[in-house]
């Protein structure tokens, strides 16, 4: 996975970081009653929802690309008290040692690679990282509005199914907004997916 997103991190660049946890995951995890677990949060950013995961209770691990990030996100759990354990890692080349995990969270990751083998190479290391019947929720660009200037790269829903479904059932695919302080948020595919037994 490409790392301009040091950079971004660096000069403060972050569109897609508003400061609070995700609403959809804040809605999946109540909705659909997953149980406090060991939790992976991909592409943890500054570690909003990695860190609200672990106040509910979930024994949280974030990773990202970006050291920059890693840091800020270190400083705000530290800050909060809130135990997560924080590390830089590429999702697709390092290993994640922790594992395994019975819930993945990413919001965003999915969609930034830029072929379809990776996406899929992606959505295996996923599976390999998860428990039997663990469960990973993705939100994803939707390609279902025009694209942005500045928005998250889009997929379709078919594009989605295919790169998933190989190593997962789709429990739930829902269009919806990204979490998002701008007055028009981008669409996403809100997918909550279950590893393949």
């Amino acid at each position: 996975m490409e790392n301009n997103f040091e950079e971004r991190y660096r000069s403060g660049d972050l569109p897609w970081d508003h400061g609070k946890v995700d609403d959809n995951l804040v809605q999946t995890i109540a909705g659909v009653g997953i149980k406090p677990c060991k939790a992976l949060d991909i592409g943890c950013g500054t570690g909003d929802n990695a860190i609200w995961l672990a106040v509910q209770g979930f024994d949280t691990v974030g990773c990202d690309l970006s050291e920059t990030a890693v840091k800020l996100a270190r400083h705000k759990a530290d800050e909060s008290g809130t135990p997560v354990r924080f590390l830089v890692a590429d999702i697709l080349s390092d290993p994640v040692s922790q594992g395994p995990f019975g819930f993945v969270f990413d919001r965003g990751c999915l969609h930034c690679i830029d072929e379809d083998k990776g996406k899929k190479l992606f959505a295996r290391k996923v599976s390999d990282l998860l428990d039997a019947q663990g469960l990973w929720l993705t939100l994803v660009g939707n390609s279902n509005e025009p694209e942005r200037e500045d928005g998250p790269p889009q997929l379709s829903a078919a594009e989605l199914i295919s790169v998933v479904e190989p190593h997962f059932e789709i429990v739930s695919l829902s269009s919806g907004l990204f979490g998002s302080d701008q007055d028009d948020p981008p669409r996403a595919w809100i997918c909550l997916l279950r590893k393949r037994g």
